[in-house]
């Protein structure tokens, strides 16, 4: 099992370092007294369960508990009992820590000492050298907001990392239910040939091959879906490098049961052509379905 202590400067990204980490498969607690951290190793090493990696945070805001020099011996000891352990430091300049913490006005670990925040960042620096020295990563995230923080933290901890697999949703919804508050992507398809007025389709759905070809075959949908499958092409990658691992496409028409199924499918058909995990579910088809058994209730989908 390999170990990653987190450390280092109090605002310097170590809370968005641990919540990357854990976004990679790896089980991860911030903020563990130290002394805990040989027990600690012990249960994951003896467990069943195997994850990618653990993720320890370790700083100043354990107090009294925490010593750098001391938990920098207690490391090496830890290694040379056999332990895979990486010391990961955040860092930042003076300047850039002044800033981000006037900007969330939190206080600094430091300060409940009596230092004002000047004092607070240059004493911590000073009682984190020892652990500095030791580190296998250091990370200066001076000027970076939080997407150059996440690229800086990726180019230089995702090698070996496993990142968690980008996936997408595929629903189909009649917007007579409304929109489905889950969607980062809604397309309304309403302007295309209505099968519901079709007497011989409207009982069927565009999982069936009468009703799929029907919607399909319409010049308007062969250009729209040329259309729509550059669009996902374009987007689904900087999805990606912003960071998102899930994304939801809902298709709409108006009932849920006939041209949004059928969008749906060959959507959802086109992602996995192109090597994506894809999950797809029909959000309003088998209730607007069973509404068609009694002839007082129907619709237009």
């Amino acid at each position: 099992m390999k170990y990653m202590i987190v450390t280092g400067q109090s605002g310097a990204g170590k809370t968005a370092c641990v919540r990357y980490l854990e976004d990679m498969g790896n089980f991860c607690m911030d903020n563990i007294p130290p002394m805990l951290l040989p027990k600690l190793m012990d249960a994951f090493d003896s467990t069943t369960t195997r994850y990618a990696g653990v993720a320890i945070g370790i700083d100043v805001r354990s107090g009294e508990f925490f010593d750098a020099q001391t938990v920098s011996n207690m490391l090496r000891e830890l290694s040379r009992l056999g332990h895979t352990v990486e010391v990961i430091f955040m860092e930042a300049s003076d300047d850039t820590l002044l800033n981000r913490y006037k900007e969330t006005r939190r206080e600094h670990p430091l300060c409940q000492e009596g230092l004002n925040l000047a004092e607070a960042i240059a004493e911590e620096k000073n009682r984190l050298q020892p652990l500095r020295e030791i580190a296998n990563y250091i990370i200066d995230t001076t000027g970076m907001n939080s997407q150059r923080m996440k690229k800086a933290l990726k180019d230089t901890l995702g090698s070996g990392q496993k990142e968690t697999p980008f996936r997408v949703d595929v629903m189909s919804f009649g917007f007579k239910r409304g929109l489905p508050r889950q969607a980062d992507l809604v397309l309304d398809v309403r302007f295309l040939p209505n099968p519901f007025y079709i007497d011989e389709l409207r009982q069927h759905s565009g999982l069936d091959a009468d009703v799929r070809n029907f919607v399909m075959d319409h010049p308007v949908t062969t250009a729209f879906m040329e259309k729509w499958k550059d669009l996902l092409s374009f987007l689904i990658p900087h999805y990606r490098e912003e960071g998102k691992h899930r994304l939801v496409v809902a298709i709409g028409c108006t009932g849920g049961v006939h041209r949004s199924v059928a969008i749906a499918e060959a959507i959802s058909a086109y992602l996995q052509e192109q090597g994506y995990p894809t999950e797809i579910s029909h959000r309003d088809m088998m209730i607007e379905q069973s509404r068609w058994t009694n002839p007082l209730e129907g619709g237009e989908s």
